[in-house]
C-alpha cells in the first residue's frame, strides 16, 4: 500500500496522464506473454511471423485462418487491469492509451477508441497484403467454411489480419495518434511491457525524457526501471485498480 500510496502522490495534480500497456496486461485474462517464462517465443519462432513468412508460405496461412475461425478458437475477456485503465479514462485524467496488444480487450474492458492507440494493430480487421483492401470479417468467414481455406482479395493478392508482422510498417493512424498522446502527456504510467521494443516504447520514454513522472507497474524488471519515479512489482489486475482507485479519491 505504500507504493501505492507513492505512486499516487507522484501523479497528484497529473490531468494528461499516458497509459501505455504490454502483453502483461493480459496475462490475466489468460494471455501468454512474450518474454516471461511461458512466454510465446518459447514455444513458436519469432522468424514465423515476418512479412515474407506469411506471404511466401500458404502453409502457414492455411494454420493462421484454421487458429482464427476454427472451433478451437478460445474467447478472452478483458480483466480488472483494462477496466482499470477505462475507469482511470472516465476520471477526465488520462490523455489516452498506447498499447503494443493486439487483442482489443482495452474496447472490451470500456475504453472508447478515440482514447486508444493500437500501434501493432489489432485482430479485429482483415486486409489484402498488396493494397490495403479491407474485408469484412464475416464475409471471410463464411468463405474459409465454404472451404475457401487461403482467402484472397479481389485484386489478386492474399488477406491477413490487420496485427502487424515483422517487416510491416505500423498503422499510419494509430502512431499519429500515439505521438499526439505522447506529447500532450504530463505523466506516464507502463503497465504490463518490458519497455524493450522500439519504436513503441519510445512514446512511453519521451515523456520521461521531458522529466514527468513515470510510474512503472510489472511482474519483473523492465528495460526503463532507472527512470521510473515509482516501481510496482505484481499483477496488474491487483494493483492498478488500486492505484485507479489512489487516483480518483483524489480528484473528488
Amino acid at each position: 500500500m505504500q507504493q501505492i500510496a507513492a505512486a499516487a502522490a507522484a501523479l497528484e495534480g497529473r490531468t494528461r496522464i499516458l497509459v501505455f500497456t504490454g502483453a502483461g496486461i493480459s496475462t490475466e485474462s489468460g494471455i501468454p506473454d512474450f518474454r516471461g517464462p511461458e512466454g510465446v517465443w518459447k514455444t513458436v519462432d519469432p522468424k514465423d511471423f515476418t512479412l515474407r513468412h506469411y506471404v511466401t508460405n500458404a502453409e502457414f496461412r492455411r494454420r493462421r485462418w484454421q487458429r482464427r475461425f476454427g472451433e478451437d478458437r478460445r474467447e478472452y475477456r478483458p480483466n480488472a487491469a483494462h477496466k482499470a485503465v477505462a475507469d482511470l479514462w472516465a476520471t477526465g485524467r488520462m490523455v489516452g492509451c498506447i498499447t503494443q496488444n493486439i487483442d482489443g480487450l482495452h474496447l472490451d474492458g470500456g475504453l472508447p477508441p478515440t482514447a486508444l492507440a493500437e500501434v501493432h494493430g489489432n485482430t479485429r480487421g482483415i486486409e489484402c497484403v498488396a493494397g490495403g483492401h479491407r474485408h469484412a470479417v464475416a464475409a471471410v468467414r463464411r468463405r474459409w467454411l465454404d472451404g475457401d481455406l487461403d482467402p484472397q482479395c479481389h485484386c489478386g493478392s492474399i488477406l491477413k489480419s490487420t496485427v502487424v508482422l515483422f517487416g510491416e510498417q505500423l498503422p499510419m493512424a494509430a502512431v499519429n495518434r500515439a505521438s499526439q498522446f505522447s506529447g500532450g502527456a504530463d505523466a506516464a504510467v507502463a503497465v504490463g511491457s518490458t519497455l524493450s521494443v522500439f519504436p513503441a516504447a519510445e512514446y512511453l520514454l519521451a515523456v520521461a525524457d521531458r522529466r514527468h513522472p513515470l510510474i512503472i507497474l510489472n511482474m519483473g524488471p523492465t528495460d526503463a526501471d532507472e527512470l521510473a519515479t515509482v516501481r510496482l512489482e505484481g499483477k496488474a489486475g491487483d494493483l492498478l485498480p488500486r492505484l485507479v482507485d489512489a487516483l480518483r479519491a483524489d480528484t473528488e
